[in-house]
């Protein structure tokens, strides 16, 4: 027999933080979550995402071992924005016992019925900033730190549950070329000239500072339309502030500035930290930490590819090729092979229109999921 169990002590919380680690702790594409990131984002001292959304998280035990997990999230500001009435799930994951997962799903369920909704689509978070995506193609590919992984078994369940697809997002593996194409450099130039544009490439993390709550601000605007976002506070960007200045690599920073010195366009990437979690366990103390911060620099093999984005009144002018030009510059000269893109919605032709210049195989879907309450 399944018993689920609403998340309400300390004790709870870190079984729940640790849970998806200890699952995948032996699957070699699988990169975990880091357990502290997990527990600070359930905080809601923590967590300014609290002040707009309301939560639960619950335990699935069977036999007295754990066996799965899942969080409801009811994102108001959401609901709002898109005049839904919605519960999110996320952070879901179990064994292969139909009994488990129909139970998770069922106190999700409840809980968004006891609230008034009409609707439970995920796994998606707390905002655009946070994991999304269920996998259900590329399995056999190593995941992505900011992506979540899921066994294949995890479809069947769903669809068993009479959940069906919503939306889904794709991800592309990105080779670089033995040399830039020169033409694309010029034509880079010549939008520069053109628009009067800058391209600030800085050196160090101190040089990035003044601009970060700049990205985070454009980010509210270059995003506000895509599947599901809300506005990040002005709190929230504050905490992504102190965490991505932390981990972030300047030379994958690219800034474009119009004649007023104001921000217009921003491309950010980093070197592959899936070894550095890995090793360490999904834990940042005592050595994660410093194996997140040294893991950006040098070795890694592997870009991976976050955030873009261009102000919308200067979309379509040749931008985003000004700042892919000049990232595929610095990562060849660090010798990366090859990169990885995040999670793109498969409908946004734009965004995918950046890799007909390079060798690119879609390789990974993940789906946000929908049913009727």
């Amino acid at each position: 027999m399944v018993e689920v169990r609403e998340v309400l002590t300390k004790k709870e919380q870190k079984i729940f933080a640790k849970f998806n680690y200890s699952m995948y702790k032996d699957i070699p594409q699988a990169i975990p979550d880091l357990i502290q990131n997990e527990l600070d984002m359930f905080n809601p001292k923590k967590n300014p995402a609290y002040k707009y959304c309301s939560v639960k998280q619950f335990l699935a035990f069977k036999d007295g071992k754990c066996v799965g997990r899942i969080a409801g999230i009811i994102s108001h500001a959401a609901n709002e924005k898109w005049n839904t009435k919605r519960i999110r799930f996320s952070r879901v994951d179990f064994i292969d016992d139909f009994e488990v997962s129909a139970a998770l799903f069922r106190a999700v369920e409840e809980y968004g019925r006891s609230e008034g909704l009409t609707e439970i689509h995920g796994p998606i978070g707390f905002s655009d900033m946070d994991q999304e995506g269920m996998l259900v193609e590329g399995f056999d590919k190593v995941g992505m730190f900011i992506t979540i992984y899921n066994h294949p078994y995890y479809i069947d369940h769903l669809e068993k549950l009479g959940f069906i697809k919503d939306t889904d997002w794709v991800e592309y593996k990105v080779m670089l070329p033995e040399k830039l194409d020169e033409r694309i450099a010029k034509i880079s130039e010549a939008v520069m000239r053109k628009f009067r544009v800058t391209l600030i490439e800085p050196k160090t993390r101190r040089e990035i500072k003044p601009y970060l709550p700049q990205v985070f601000n454009l980010i509210n605007i270059c995003y506000r339309d895509l599947y599901g976002t809300v506005q990040l506070s002005k709190e929230q960007i504050v905490k992504y502030y102190k965490e991505f200045i932390l981990l972030i690599n300047p030379e994958y920073v690219k800034l474009l500035l119009d004649e007023n010195k104001k921000l217009i366009g921003f491309g950010l990437a980093m070197p592959s930290l899936n070894d550095a979690v890995k090793k360490s366990r999904a834990r940042l103390f005592p050595f994660g930490w410093f194996r997140l911060l040294r893991a950006p620099f040098k070795s890694a093999k592997v870009l991976d590819l976050y955030l873009v984005g261009v102000i919308p009144h200067m979309q379509k002018k040749g931008l985003t090729a000004v700042l892919m030009n000049s990232m595929t510059q610095t990562a060849l000269k660090n010798g990366i092979s090859y990169a990885e893109t995040g999670p793109e919605l498969e409908n946004n032709i734009q965004v995918q229109a950046l890799w007909k210049h390079f060798k690119a195989k879609q390789h990974k879907r993940r789906r946000c999921w929908i049913k009727q309450l």
